[in-house]
């Protein structure tokens, strides 16, 4: 997940539970790899980054090759991403990226969660002039000249590069993905994280009580094995630091 405020997540203790829905997610993140870029390391960076993700978390060699099998078309089980859009309290932009195999059952339970905090999932592109997909990066800072490293970024197309939380958060559009993707092997450079993230255009000013009631939908669907992303548009505030 990214450092951006639009898509927070709150740390939790470790647990049978909690490794359980971490193996899945990342597993997910294989199975969408392989789907978009095939299952060879050298040419699909995205596989080599779910494959980084699964050695750190002591994910089992067997889940990893049935993800693999998944994403090449064989046990598919008709998994497939679906975007949920929906508005939380306050009119607060929800966007949900999902990977499912049964959209019946991941539609009803998000459903659910915009219900218990009083928002409403909303239709098909009802969010598409508050967000853009925009790729992004986050790649330690240390060991690297800021000054080059950003020159370097931006020759790849880069149009925002900030440092946050000892990491460079690196975005740009779309289409760069890959000359950024190209850019970081060249270098040698290893990121912590890259995907294609919803940003959004605008934000919104809230108050305590409707950051509280966003944070606890944002809970609630990160807890589903289905969902596999949350973003919001809450502006950032220093005293939500203390909530």
């Amino acid at each position: 997940m990214g450092r951006k405020w639009a898509n927070i997540v709150k740390k939790k203790g470790a647990n049978d539970k909690l490794r359980g829905q971490i193996y899945t997610k990342i597993l997910h993140e294989v199975t969408r790899a392989v789907k978009s870029g095939g299952a060879e390391i050298g040419s699909n960076f995205l596989l080599k980054l779910a494959l980084d993700k699964c050695k750190k978390n002591n994910v089992p060699k067997d889940n990893i090759d049935r993800a693999i099998k998944k994403g090449l078309g064989g046990d598919d089980d008709g998994y497939s991403e679906v975007i949920y859009e929906g508005y939380g309290p306050n009119g607060v932009a929800v966007l949900v990226e999902s990977f499912t195999n049964n959209t019946t059952r991941t539609v009803a339970n998000v459903r659910l969660y915009f219900n218990k905090v009083n928002g409403s999932l909303g239709t098909t592109g009802s969010l598409q002039f508050i967000y853009t997909r925009k790729a992004n990066f986050e790649v330690p800072v240390a060991g690297l000249d800021e000054d080059e490293f950003t020159l370097e970024m931006i020759d790849a197309g880069a149009e925002d590069i900030e440092i946050e939380d000892g990491f460079f958060c690196i975005t740009g559009p779309m289409e760069t993905f890959g000359s950024i993707s190209k850019k970081l092997e060249e270098l040698n450079v290893a990121p912590e994280e890259a995907c294609l993230e919803q940003i959004p255009t605008t934000y919104k000013e809230v108050d305590d009580e409707t950051y509280l009631a966003i944070m606890k939908l944002v809970d609630f669907l990160e807890s589903d094995e289905d969902v596999v992303r949350v973003y919001h548009n809450i502006e950032f505030d220093e005293r939500f630091n203390d909530l």
